[in-house]
């Protein structure tokens, strides 16, 4: 009762101050203030320019919208200089007043490129191509800012073929993506597990709706196009939130231009795979009104496209009590996805200038991800001796949307404020069949029995491949054939018996509504003081399970071919990232309206199929949940010299937690079970001191050093009370909660180097350590329940572990060369990590730890580009390297039976020409190198789980800057 008193009063009071300072007085004396907005002549507003007073002590840099703040020491004339790479040092004189002196927008143009002829020292030539200077936005706010952190500005994410925001980022040194059926999901920073970055929205961490709980948002809902900048933040400050151990990704969505603006792209493009068309449109427009008061912002973005992937999936009978029998086959399960993703944005901004001490602003976005895909699983089961056909009609959909107001006052010469509150809400859920009151993902699972048993099959009577196999019997999975003995027994659509209807629920939905505040106080051009408070009030409810099973209680069954059923999807040859002929395994399935209908009280009852549900499945798979967190902060910036910067401070945020939900328990004679409420709580703390200092050597090199101390917070579907079963996979499948989770911390050190080429290059290194305790990890079993084998994945906390890791990155220019080769260019970027963990297991009454890294994390990573760049086009070949992970542990049997992701190489090319100043033309190309999907277990690559293809897409269009 006191902690949800104290967490109230906190709320309130964040409330009451963000209040105040939105109705502060307008007319406040600001001494000998300067403010100002410096934009480029063709390039908009620039940030991390370098503004400062000829003379004098007085510097500042300018806001993500161009903006600065910058006290003068004196009355009278002074001269203003203003530095950004790549543009032309400008100085111009300013009659300096009594109060806040308003001088506008200060327009600086690009440095024109000298002949070589004209100059001394070759590497004062700098390059003013347009796209040249994108880059430099990107370089001014990583080289001022606190965090030692990678930027990414929206010009430069149009220049390759990278369509959602998740792969936006795969380019950024040291950031790693995952796939999901050919596109990026999710990223993490510097290889850690996914849940370890935390994604930001304007500097707020995104709500998620994450199928199984988790805190990691999945990013292709929201299009590349509503982006401005990407800022990736490796070393945290105290202003920043802390449950970020590997880092933080924070999209800044595009706010008001200083001009007006509008402009236009279509394209149309290519799936090699489906064989089928995509295309992909946006708009963006923005202008000031009132003399530039009133700012105002829209866009918005579709991407449609028709796609298609095979996989190839097997099980293992890990559950055997003969060890050499863990690894023998129990399923094989061949794939096919096709089907339809829509991606569609919009984002809407307003500011309002009182005048410029006082800006109030108000953004809005909707993001919504169609992704339907109907599913055709073709089994053969060892196990039980018989083929399996699954069909489902699978639309997944996906929306992130809300709302935030803000504004930024000066109070004072040297007092600053700015407050924000927001309201976002992710939802992930299903919403068919209609012809049943449960919704959900409706499965239909047909059977045919296999009579003359198999060939091919090891000494102990098992299905191996040959390098498991005991006599060597069994080949590999390249060239896979299910080796029945009779040959002629294969899957028909008049032997596949209709044997079980199943509707998967799935309605996760997840709010945020914050409210924040940050006052910033300069003692003197030397010193200042930045305080401020968070409160974030998380809602969650999930439902993840099961919620009907039809099963016939007839002999009479139905067959496939007794149905309506429609061809099956084209596209390219079934499983042709392999050696044999598959199409036997093929079926036509049956319509979408066949199997909806199928749920529909009259089938049911016509073909005697009765509900079997599990009650004890749908009660625990349930749960809500409410998390209240309040943040404070203090930090001090100190210029100890020109040379030598000091951040340093403290956060501390305190999480209360609750999760609602049910728990199932046997007890009686005979058994029954009971279901029963359960509430799971965690209230804890997070002490987080910060310590950044910045030596620069020059203007150009510098060397920075961070401690900070990180944590990341259990998922919730980790800690709920129930569990979900999953009866139509082969084996079954149980996912647990762990209420005793405990949150990871982490001790980070850094040590970072950074070189700024004339030329708008840079070169870049360091290395970076963390000390983690307490880590989470998904931990399977297999377990026998009546008799019948279930695959058990729960999470469990570790012991503590080390992560050891250097980066290196140059992006250069070679305008040193003659003539036409003066326009390529080389970025590449490579980041080496070595992790440690310790995993307890006990065999034979004896504790053993076996040693691995950690979850997701790639020990190899690398970007590479080759470029060419002049005034009218734009060539990039783009490769992007992933090392291998290990992605589950099975603690129970140790690291032969670990599932690991296979290294990944993808090669992506985009071009542009500049039909004219205002017109361009661009083609993207993605996974040029067909690079496949690979989980293996153990320590044989060969020895598959899944292995998943899912071809190359391509797109050309026109880009139209109409103003």
């Amino acid at each position: 009762m006191n902690n949800s008193i104290g967490f109230s009063k906190q709320k309130s009071r964040i409330i009451q101050i963000s209040a105040f300072f939105l109705m502060a007085s307008l007319g406040t004396i600001h001494a000998q203030t300067i403010k100002g907005t410096v934009v480029g002549k063709t390039n908009g507003a620039l940030p991390g320019a370098n503004i400062s007073i000829v003379d004098a002590e007085a510097k500042a840099v300018s806001s993500l919208d161009g903006d600065f703040n910058l006290l003068s020491p004196k009355l009278g004339e002074i001269n203003i200089k203003v530095e950004y790479i790549g543009y032309e040092t400008k100085i111009f004189p300013v009659t300096i007043k009594e109060g806040t002196n308003d001088i506008g927008y200060i327009t600086i143009a690009p440095e024109e490129k000298k002949n070589k002829d004209e100059v001394k020292d070759i590497e004062q030539v700098v390059i003013s191509r347009p796209n040249a200077l994108t880059q430099a936005k990107a370089y001014e706010i990583k080289k001022n800012n606190n965090a030692i952190m990678e930027v990414i500005a929206a010009d430069a994410i149009g220049k390759l073929p990278d369509r959602n925001a998740a792969e936006a980022v795969q380019r950024v040194q040291g950031v790693a993506v995952a796939r999901y059926h050919g596109e990026a999901d999710q990223a993490t920073v510097r290889g850690t597990p996914f849940a370890w970055t935390s994604a930001l929205f304007n500097g707020n961490r995104l709500p998620s709706a994450n199928v199984l709980g988790n805190r990691s948002f999945v990013l292709d809902v929201i299009p590349s196009e509503l982006i401005q900048f990407v800022q990736v933040s490796k070393a945290v400050t105290p202003d920043m939130d802390g449950d970020a151990i590997g880092g933080s990704i924070n999209f800044i969505t595009r706010t008001a231009p200083a001009k007006k603006t509008l402009s236009v792209s279509g394209a149309g493009g290519y799936n090699t795979f489906s064989q089928n068309a995509t295309y992909n449109g946006s708009i963006v427009y923005g202008d000031r009104f009132f003399k530039n008061k009133l700012g105002v912002i829209l866009s918005g973005a579709i991407w449609d496209r028709q796609w298609g992937a095979d996989s190839f999936d097997v099980t293992y009978n890990t559950g055997s009590a003969n060890d050499v029998q863990k690894k023998s086959i129990s399923t094989i399960m061949m794939k096919r996805y096709m089907g339809t993703r829509r991606t569609i944005g919009l984002n809407g901004g307003l500011e309002y200038k009182f005048n410029a001490n006082n800006k109030i602003y108000f953004r809005g976005m909707f993001n919504k991800f169609d992704d339907i895909r109907p599913v055709y699983e073709s089994y053969v089961d060892y196990t039980n001796s018989r083929y399996q056909y699954n069909f489902r009609y699978s639309h997944y959909q996906t929306e992130l949307y809300g709302m935030e107001l803000g504004g930024e006052h000066s109070i004072s010469s040297k007092l600053n404020i700015d407050w924000m509150l927001s309201d976002y809400q992710a939802k992930y859920f299903l919403d068919t069949p209609p012809t049943n009151d449960i919704k959900g993902l409706p499965i239909a699972t047909f059977r045919q029995k296999i009579t003359g048993g198999f060939t091919n099959l090891s000494s102990d009577g098992k299905r191996y491949w040959s390098f498991d196999s005991p006599n060597g019997i069994g080949g590999e999975y390249l060239d896979y054939s299910s080796d029945t003995a009779n040959p002629n027994e294969v899957m028909r659509p008049d032997k596949l018996l209709l044997s079980q209807l199943v509707i998967s629920k799935l309605d996760n939905n997840e709010r945020d509504k914050i409210a924040r505040v940050n006052l910033k106080y300069d003692i003197n051009p030397n010193i200042s003081l930045k305080i401020g408070a968070k409160y974030r009030e998380k809602d969650r409810n999930s439902s993840y399970g099961y919620n009907a099973v039809f099963v016939p209680t007839t002999t009479s069954l139905l067959t496939l071919s007794q149905l309506t059923t429609t061809d099956a999807p084209k596209g390219t040859a079934f499983l042709n990232g392999m050696n044999g002929d598959y199409s036997q395994y093929i079926m036509n399935p049956p319509t979408k309206d066949q199997l909806f209908q199928m749920y529909s009280p009259e089938f049911l009852q016509q073909n005697g199929f009765k509900d079997f549900s599990n009650a004890e499945a749908n009660a625990t798979s349930v749960y809500t949940g409410e998390e209240s967190v309040f943040a404070a902060y203090a930090m001090a910036e100190i210029k100890a010299s020109d040379k030598f910067k000091i951040i340093g401070g403290f956060r501390n945020e305190a999480t209360r937690l609750t999760l609602n939900g049910a728990k199932a328990t046997k007890e009686g004679t005979p058994v029954t079970t009971v279901i029963s409420e359960s509430i799971v709580e965690s209230n804890y703390n997070a002490f987080l001191p910060m310590l950044h200092l910045r030596y620069s050597f020059s203007p150009k090199a510098s060397l920075r050093f961070a401690y900070t101390r990180s944590f990341i917070r259990p998922n919730f579907g980790d800690m709920s009370p129930g569990s979900s079963i999953d009866n139509t996979s082969n084996p079954n499948r149980i996912t647990r909660g762990n209420p005793d989770l405990q949150p990871t911390f982490s001790h980070n050190f850094d040590l970072m180097g950074e070189y700024y080429f004339n030329n708008i290059g840079i070169l870049s290194g360091g290395v970076f350590y963390k000390k983690i305790s307490d880590i989470v990890f998904s931990d399977t079993s297999i377990m026998n329940l009546n008799g019948t084998d279930y695959m058990v994945t729960q999470a469990k906390n570790l012991q503590d572990s080390n992560l050891l890791g250097f980066e290196m990155g140059i992006n250069k220019r070679l305008d040193f060369l003659p003539g036409f080769w003066s326009g390529f260019g080389v970025e590449f970027n490579y980041t080496f990590i070595d992790s440690s963990v310790d995993v307890p297991r006990t065999a034979n009454g004896v504790q053993y730890f076996d040693k691995t890294t950690l979850p997701n994390q790639s020990k190899n990573l690398f970007n590479a580009i080759l470029y060419y760049e002049s005034n009218k086009i734009m060539v990039r070949l783009a490769g992007n390297y992933r090392g291998k992970s290990v992605e589950t542990i099975n603690q129970n049997l140790g690291p032969n039976y670990y599932i690991w992701s296979d290294k990944n190489f993808t090669i992506d090319f985009s071009a542009s020409y500049d039909i004219s100043k205002k017109v361009k033309l661009f083609i993207e190309l993605n996974n040029l190198s067909n690079e496949s999907l690979r989980l293996y277990m153990g320590d044989n690559k060969k020895r598959v789980t899944s292995n998943e293809w899912y071809g190359s897409r391509g797109q050309l269009g026109v880009r139209w800057q109409i103003f």
